[in-house]
């Protein structure tokens, strides 16, 4: 055999090799518990006995997963439905591809809060207003629920200062009081609690009372257009994924543990956001309703267009 006929057979060898490799999938979510499911589904072999070679990918703030989309830096993501709403309604071609975390009565409501540092005494809604309020992303679920609080509560959200700081670095931020209440969620909680940082001063979605959609999971339609088997065994890695986590907490702790960096114990000590693959466009109806009259957004999304058939 020549050399020729050896570079032939070794391009046609790693072409086959190529083709039969199992598609990449990177997967952006914050450090919270909403992407549990995906987070499972890695941990499990769920994707990689579907025949995707999947892997988690940390987001630090939420509203960052858009741009992350669009630039490929990562295929799906976990966006909260403010912060994609916001996204879709200034123009970006995103969509719904599967569902994740939803505002669940026993768990995922109690799993957000106002957390205040030591020496901020805060007991009712009035008491944010002058305060310096650390969100993880401008826009994002946690902003934005505290905001509709705030207002259906009689306080203005101008009242109280926002800055962005993201969930990981909000313990520090409020030991060195840099900021006086941080808006986060477990097992970040549990943690600064047992760090003697400060405490709760309001689970405010609980008392909000809803079950639409926290975190979900999305694309770029352009891609998820192009890669519909992918995106089947995706949802099928998900619904799989989901239905573990809604009942073995050990194996979802354990999985949450190694995506978050958080010790075992602590997520062990906590509840995990509710999950529900199942999604529709009507799921995110009173999020546009309340964000337009609060003019978050400024009309342009269509429910009918926001999750891939």
């Amino acid at each position: 055999m020549n050399f020729k006929m050896i570079l032939a057979a070794l391009v046609a060898l790693t072409t086959a090799t190529a083709a039969q490799a199992d598609p990449k999938l990177k997967i952006g979510c914050t450090t919270t518990t909403d992407c549990s499911s995906a987070m499972v589904a890695v941990d499990e072999g769920i994707f990689k006995r579907l025949g995707v070679d999947a892997e988690m990918v940390v987001i630090g703030i939420n509203s960052n997963i858009p741009a992350a989309l669009l630039s490929d830096s990562i295929q799906i993501g976990g966006p909260t439905s403010p912060t994609f709403l916001q996204a879709v309604d200034g123009g970006l071609d995103l969509v719904a591809v599967a569902g994740a975390s939803v505002m669940h009565e026993s768990t995922g409501n109690h799993t957000a809060a106002a957390y205040a540092r030591n020496g901020v005494d805060i007991k009712q809604p009035k008491d944010f207003v002058g305060k310096k309020v650390g969100a993880p992303g401008f826009g994002a679920f946690l902003h934005v629920m505290f905001v509709k609080w705030l207002s259906d509560n009689g306080v203005d959200p101008k009242s109280v200062n926002f800055v962005e700081v993201s969930i990981p670095t909000q313990g520090d931020a409020l030991k060195s009081g840099s900021i006086d209440v941080g808006l986060t969620g477990e097992p970040w909680v549990t943690r600064m609690n047992n760090a003697g940082v400060g405490k709760v001063a309001s689970y405010y979605v609980t008392e909000l009372k809803r079950t639409e959609p926290v975190i979900f999971y999305a694309a770029s339609r352009a891609w998820a257009e192009k890669n519909p088997e992918l995106v089947k065994k995706f949802r099928e890695a998900i619904a799989e994924g989901a239905k573990i986590v809604n009942s073995d907490h050990e194996k979802a702790a354990q999985a949450i543990s190694k995506f978050t960096k958080q010790p075992l114990d602590i997520v062990r000590a906590n509840k995990v956001s509710y999950q529900q693959p199942e999604i529709k466009g009507n799921d995110f109806a009173w999020y546009v309703d309340f964000m337009t009259k609060m003019k978050l957004l400024q009309g342009n999304v269509d429910l009918t267009k926001l999750v891939l058939k």
